[in-house]
């Protein structure tokens, strides 16, 4: 009765650990469903868009949009009259005025008082200094816009970089997880050779070094993977190691970009870079009107309303004036500041000649990268193609005993690198096609 306790004891406790396994595998399973379900998967134009939604670059370039259109409307404000009121009131121990009228006569005046006024100017003639003020307000608003475009552009340009960065390191580790397969079938055949008494263990040893050299290979794509996921997930916006991308490598020719051309001198106009020169220009140009209208007269009016108590009597008055304003000696320091101002104007006229040509030929540069980069894909498939044959036909040599492994891995060697260089030329084209459109305006 006993011996039958314990057994019983003993199944119920098998079958508690059982339970307890089982469920500890159910939550692991879980937690590792959860984790792979909270990793988004994105798109290149989603990656792009979240970047700029939440790029701290993106985010001063709108408040300097912003603080320009600001500095725009104070300069507005210059248009209006300049109001402003006054105040004063006194106190004193003794009269201000004093007078002596005789022998043990005395009499002051001015004990307290108070006294105050409004006022109102309104310029009629500065020397175009208002006018153009504004004028240069809107350079800048325009300037800052054109500066956040080109922000976009860093943004967009940054995060297609790291989407095809980790679109690239994807891609290796695939080919290393195929190469790994090809590793473990020379080991298989290698084993059958040696067990055959064809070859020694030294074919053994060469592809146990060759798959050390892969797993060490593995291990720095996937660290590498890693901090490029953390990157593509911080410059969006997104916690850290959040999200995958879906890229298609499909092992083929892109579309030509024989279809993206854009004549050169055609397109500079549409640049933000040349817009921004253009911007610099005028805005020279204003300084320098700037600074002659400081060396014109200025002519105003105004009118204002006072009151006064300060003799015990209430005064009330209305005024209007006229003031002109010249300035006779600022000519002297004047006329350099002028003459300095030009200068800067040629200067801004002469690098928006220079860095019109620069820009041309930047996109000439642009052209040929992206070509350069099409025609990489190509060479990159052909030798895919001939690596692949290569190593089949040296498989083939291997079994039937007519050529080394040193030969078979050799090949080997060579698929891997074929297939890397298709990888690395195919992201590279992808980040050319951007930069070239970029470059043209687009």
């Amino acid at each position: 009765m006993v011996i039958a306790d314990i057994y019983i004891v003993n199944v119920i406790k098998r079958e508690k650990t059982k339970t307890m396994e089982t469920t500890i595998l159910t939550i692991a399973a879980l937690l590792a469903a959860s984790t792979v379900t909270a990793q988004r998967v994105m798109t290149l134009d989603q990656c792009v868009s979240d970047a700029l939604q939440h790029n701290v670059k993106m985010k001063n370039a709108d408040n300097d949009v912003e603080a320009a259109r600001q500095a725009k409307k104070q300069a507005f404000t210059k248009y209006f009259p300049t109001v402003g009121a006054t105040g004063v009131g006194f106190m004193a121990d003794n009269e201000l005025l004093q007078m002596s009228l005789g022998e043990g006569m005395e009499m002051g005046m001015l004990k307290n008082g108070i006294s105050g006024g409004v006022s109102a100017q309104m310029p009629l003639f500065t020397g175009g200094r208002i006018l153009n003020s504004n004028k240069l307000a809107e350079v800048g608003v325009e300037t800052s816009r054109l500066q956040r475009e080109m922000a976009k552009n860093d943004v967009v340009l940054t995060a297609e970089n790291y989407f095809w960065q980790v679109a690239m390191l994807k891609e290796k580790l695939k080919t290393v997880t195929a190469v790994e397969r090809q590793l473990a079938q020379f080991a298989k055949d290698a084993d059958a050779t040696v067990k055959a008494g064809v070859t020694d263990r030294n074919d053994l040893l060469q592809v146990s070094l060759r798959k050390n050299e892969t797993r060490s290979g593995r291990i720095t794509l996937e660290n590498a993977l890693a901090t490029t996921k953390r990157l593509l997930a911080q410059y969006t916006g997104h916690a850290d190691d959040s999200i995958d991308v879906a890229a298609d490598m499909d092992g083929g020719m892109p579309e030509s970009p024989s279809a993206l051309y854009a004549e050169p001198s055609a397109a500079l106009a549409s640049t933000n870079e040349y817009a921004l020169l253009e911007q610099n220009v005028k805005a020279n140009r204003l300084q320098y009107k700037l600074a002659v209208g400081e060396n014109l007269p200025s002519v105003a009016i105004g009118g204002g309303y006072f009151y006064n108590d300060f003799l015990d009597k209430s005064q009330q008055s209305w005024v209007g004036f006229a003031t002109v304003s010249i300035p006779l000696s600022g000519w002297w320091g004047g006329s350099h500041d002028m003459k300095k101002k030009k200068l800067a104007a040629r200067n801004a006229e002469n690098t928006l000649q220079d860095n019109a040509q620069l820009l041309v030929i930047n996109m000439e540069n642009k052209w040929n990268d992206l070509n350069d980069a099409y025609r990489q894909i190509g060479i990159a498939l052909e030798s895919i193609e001939q690596a692949d044959e290569n190593l089949r036909l040296h498989t083939d040599y291997y079994t039937a005993g007519t050529a080394t492994m040193s030969d078979l891995l050799e090949a080997q060697t060579l698929y891997q690198d074929s297939k890397y260089a298709y990888i690395e030329a195919f992201a590279k084209y992808q980040i050319k096609k951007r930069e070239y459109l970029q470059a043209v305006g687009q």
